[in-house]
Order: structure tokens, then sequence, then C-alpha cells
């Protein structure tokens, strides 16, 4: 069989690349739903349902780089005309179709592509290749805008797959002519009239593409994505001697889910922070820290981390971190207690200090075992989800008092 198309027939590679897409296609959707609706109650579940994604990413990623190269090679080719091309309505609808088909092939994948580039979350891509696109930063707006164009791309590539399936069911059952056969692996010559190059399908197609890029952006905010700080200052609370103010800081968290960390940070939180430069009684003060669990953003894996198998942030919504500032070797070290999710446990935060002046700038980062406060008991296997999550911990903050104690 030839390799190249003809205005009688489809070259051999036109009709691998073709049935290949199909396949592939057919294949990604497939996995996708099935990953989306999988369980995840037990390390055995949520191990299946991310071996599911990282399958359907793969093979997604297969599917566009087909996609590609298929579009590459007709671009180059001389394609056969429509049998039927005086049935104008028919005519158009079928160029629109193709002309929608090459786009899904391409959008919805890259979108998939792309989202997963831009968040942080387990099921990773089975390449050696990495998890990371040139020019896609780590951006939950990036992310947001893909994944709608991504869903958005799949009613559209879902929508085109039953109508181009129907037209050629039409073909073979009703019109009982030869679109279809032109597709299939046999030698034969289908005379037909010369193909035409309309211009209104692809218009129609590029129109339909750029509204529903235009209408991801539209609902995905795209000012600039607000600095890591800390909520301002409750009222005071019963440490009515705090003298610093925080200004801004970062409360991160980084956890491993199948062998890959997933970074994270919570949004909301404050300190009441009582600190002297010269310490009474072995103490330099005290501190007491609010986090809002449900500000917890942490990837692609967000609500399932505020879930109840794991932070439960709807029955605990606030964790509490009390302790005394303690002179450390090196630094300083907060010592005292964690309450999270229903527990409470000793914690030792060491941290540093620098201060200049009026503002005072900390480093801290600690590691807590999730075992200890209930967190993921349903998943025992450390190899799906790590024991050990760091956090780490920095702040500016500014004196508001006088130090007595200096």
């Amino acid at each position: 069989m030839p390799l190249q198309d003809t205005t009688a027939r489809y070259g051999s590679l036109t009709k691998t690349f073709h049935w290949l897409t199909a396949l592939l296609i057919l294949s990604a959707i497939g996995l996708g739903l099935l990953a989306e609706n999988a369980a995840y109650a037990t390390g055995d579940e949520l191990a299946r349902k991310a071996t599911l994604f990282s399958i359907h990413k793969t093979v997604g990623i297969a599917a566009f780089l087909t996609a590609l190269l298929r579009i590459l090679w007709a671009v180059s080719q001389t394609r056969p005309g429509l049998l039927h091309p005086e049935r104008r309505l028919e005519a158009f609808a079928a160029h629109l179709a193709h002309w929608l088909l090459y786009g899904a092939m391409v959008i919805v994948p890259l979108s998939g592509w792309v989202h997963h580039a831009a968040t942080t979350g387990f099921a990773p891509i089975l390449w050696p290749l990495g998890q990371s696109l040139p020019f896609v930063p780590k951006s939950e707006t990036v992310s947001e805008l893909a994944s709608t164009v991504h869903y958005l791309g799949f009613l559209i590539l879902a929508g085109t797959i039953l109508a181009h399936v129907a037209g050629a069911l039409k073909h073979a059952l009703i019109d009982r002519d030869d679109t279809l056969r032109r597709m299939l692996p046999q030698r034969a010559d289908f005379p037909a009239t010369a193909p035409r190059r309309h211009i209104l399908p692809p218009l129609a197609a590029a129109a339909v593409w750029a509204g529903i890029i235009a209408f991801g952006a539209m609902s995905t905010s795209f000012a600039p994505e607000a600095p890591q700080q800390a909520a301002a200052p409750a009222p005071a609370t019963s440490d009515s001697a705090a003298n610093w103010q925080v200004e801004s800081g970062t409360l991160a968290l980084t956890v491993s889910q199948f062998g890959s960390e997933v970074s994270g940070r919570f949004e909301t939180w404050d300190a009441q922070i009582t600190f002297h430069e010269t310490a009474t009684n072995g103490s330099h003060g005290r501190v007491e820290t609010r986090v809002s669990i449900p500000s917890l953003t942490l990837g692609s894996v967000t609500d399932q981390a505020l879930g109840p198998d794991f932070l439960a942030a709807e029955a605990h919504p606030t964790a509490l971190f009390t302790a005394d500032i303690l002179p450390a070797e090196t630094g300083y070290i907060a010592r005292g207690t964690l309450a999270l999710r229903g527990a409470e446990q000793p914690l030792d935060l060491p941290f540093t200090l620098e201060i200049d002046g009026d503002t005072a700038t900390m480093q801290g980062e600690l590691t807590l075992d999730r075992r200890d406060f209930s967190i993921g008991d349903n998943i025992a296997e450390e190899s799906s989800l790590g024991f050990g999550v760091r956090l780490d911990i920095s702040l500016t903050a500014t004196r508001t008092a006088p130090d007595a104690n200096s």
C-alpha cells in the first residue's frame, strides 16, 4: 500500500496515524473516567487511583505527540475529496468536525499536561523526562485555567468523536458508500471529486477553541498571586503582653506521596508573640499560633488532605501551638504543645532569629509524624504516604512595645 495520500485513497501512514490516535484518545478517556471515580479510602485504593491517573497522563501525552505528528503529516498531503460534495450542509459538518477533532487532539492533552506541571500532587507521568514543562510555573492560576480548558475541551472532544462515529456509521449503513472503507487497510482506490479548500470550517473551529480558552481565562482570576503572608493577628488572646506584631510570613508543608514530594501552605494563620532579648528565668518569652486548617492549599490533593480521613478540616478547623521561647545551642527553641485534629502532642520548634532594630526575621523547620495526630490512619504504608510531614516557617515581625527586660 502506498505511503502517501492521493485524491483517490488515504496512504498507509495516514491510516496508521488515524487508528493509533483513536486508540490512544479512547484509552486516555476511559482511564481518566475510571481514575476520577476510583475510591481512595485505603492505602491500596489510593495506590490504584494514583496508578490509573499516572497511566491516564502518560497515555494522554502519547496521544498528544501522535496527534502532532498526524497533523504535520496531514497538512503535507493531498487528501481525498468528499464522495458527496453536493451535500453542502453535510460537507460543512464533516469539515467542521475534522477541524474540531484536530484542535481537541492537541488542546485537551496539552491542557492536562500544563495542569500537571503547574500544580503539585500525586500520580506522576510514567517517563524519565521530568514532571515540569518549560515556561509553566507552579501556579494555582495557571493550574485552574488549564483544568477548565481541559474539562471543556474534553466535552468538545467527546461530542465530536460521537458525531464522527455517527457520520461514519451513516455512510456505511444508510448511504452505503465508501467513506468508511477508505480508512480501512485495503489497497482499492475510491474515486472522488477533487478536494476543495474551505476556509469557513477551520475558522469556525478556531472560534470554538478561542471561546473555550477565553471562558477559562475569564473564570480564572489573573490578578498577581498574593504574597505568602500571615493573616492579620487576631485580637489579643490570653497573652496580653505580646510585644511583636507579625507583618508577613509563610507556613509551608511538604509530604511524600508515592515517592514524590507534594508541597503546599496554609494561607491564614496568626501569632501572638512575647519576646525579650534578655532571658528571665531561662525564658525569652512565649508564642501562641493559631492556624486555619481549611486555608491549606496542597496542589491537586487539597480536597483529599482536608477530608475526614486526613486533616478533617470541617470537624477540626483550627490548630493551636503554644510554647515557651527558650535559648538553644544555636538560636532558639519554641517548646510547647501542638493541638491538631483533636489530639495534643509535645512539640519543639528550633529556629533562628535576627533582630535589626525593631524588626525581627525568624526561620524554623521541623518534621511531624502524621500518625501522632491520626492523620491518614487508613494508609499504613509509608511508600504510599510518608509518615513525616515537614513544616517550614518564616516570618517578619515588628516590635510594638519597648522591651522592659533589655
